[in-house]
């Protein structure tokens, strides 16, 4: 039987932001350029438009100024960060990590930075590792941010794909809190399995790009739509309960559910298998479409400039994505003003 120790510092969310393209796509753009439809695509995904990346911005411009906004939410400055934690499916390149290109935009000089890859489930286990560095005493303010440009890898004939993604970055600055607040517990899993369903299979070392991996196609997003649903609908649930049993919760405690924003069908799918009332599911996917890593924290951020979370309000963050991986952290939100 694993031990659980009891917690003594408490991290939580005490500063957050996000980032959109200002270029939008809408449906009816994407029916000059594939096979699709406004009609086909909101029916199947609930995606009316999403933000597209420009030629003249990386992937570290979004992320850096989502981290401003969330600095400036917090009342900090760079200089108070201890660590710099970004997931991202679409870094800006292989190496160095696009963590460490933030940290140069920023000012951070020589604070730690690292990228990691968990797909689109990427914040969620960003969270809970920086929620650990603070609640050890290693570290007292962490910057986690999610950013994907998978713009950058679809392949625009594939209507299967290619009307899903859109771009984006969120930021949250964690810190200590008090107790009984913050980060109540986490829960994370991965089945290398299903690794298959959903992948870019080019650009890394297993199949580096070359002539031929570019004519076929390979630095493009694949995904098996139907299995990668099936999956979906089975881990948002288990997630949820998983994460909420650690925190002795149930679903009639969380005030509002903030899910990766896939696919509006798999979020009511889910919702009816929860029990939940679609009012407290989050969604802000027709705007967006599928931002990766990003989709949490801007929902989250949208939720929270909205001015309707109130300080012990309970937020249950769930997604899942490519790896196959699942996870969800639990939260009582602490914060009570809003600096943005």
């Amino acid at each position: 039987m694993k031990t659980i120790l009891k917690k003594e510092t408490f991290a939580g969310i005490i500063g957050i932001g996000s980032h959109l393209p200002s270029k939008t796509l809408t449906n009816f753009d994407l029916e000059k350029i594939v096979d699709t439809s406004d009609k086909w695509i909101k029916t199947r995904t609930g995606i009316s438009e999403r933000r597209i990346i420009d030629d003249n911005t990386g992937l570290s411009d979004l992320a850096v100024s989502a981290s401003k906004k969330a600095l400036f939410d917090a009342g900090l400055e760079i200089t108070d960060i201890d660590l710099i934690i970004l997931s991202t499916c679409s870094p800006e390149m292989v190496m160095p990590s696009t963590a460490c290109l933030v940290q140069q935009k920023l000012g951070a000089k020589t604070i730690p930075a690292f990228d990691i890859s968990a797909g689109c489930t990427g914040f969620i286990y960003a969270v809970a590792i920086g929620a650990q560095f603070i609640e050890t005493g290693c570290y007292k303010k962490v910057l986690v941010i999610g950013a994907d440009a998978l713009s950058k890898h679809l392949d625009w004939t594939d209507r299967g794909t290619c009307v899903l993604f859109g771009d984006g970055a969120g930021a949250v600055v964690l810190g200590v809190v008090e107790q009984g607040y913050g980060i109540l517990s986490n829960y994370l899993a991965a089945t290398g399995a299903g690794a298959n369903l959903l992948k870019i299979p080019a650009g890394g070392s297993g199949l580096p790009a070359t002539k031929d991996s570019f004519v076929k196609k390979l630095h493009c997003v694949q995904m098996n739509g139907n299995e990668v649903f099936k999956f979906a609908v089975r881990a948002l649930p288990q997630a949820t309960n998983a994460a909420l049993r650690k925190a002795n919760l149930t679903v009639d405690d969380v005030d509002y559910f903030i899910p990766h924003q896939a696919n509006i069908r798999i979020l009511e799918t889910a919702a009816r298998k929860l029990g939940v009332g679609f009012d407290k599911i989050v969604n802000n996917i027709d705007k967006y479409g599928n931002t990766s890593t990003a989709s949490i924290p801007v929902a989250l951020d949208e939720l929270w400039q909205s001015g309707v979370i109130k300080k012990g309000d309970v937020m249950l963050l769930v997604g899942f994505g490519a790896g196959l991986t699942w996870g969800a952290n639990v939260i009582k939100w602490s914060k009570t003003t809003s600096s943005n």
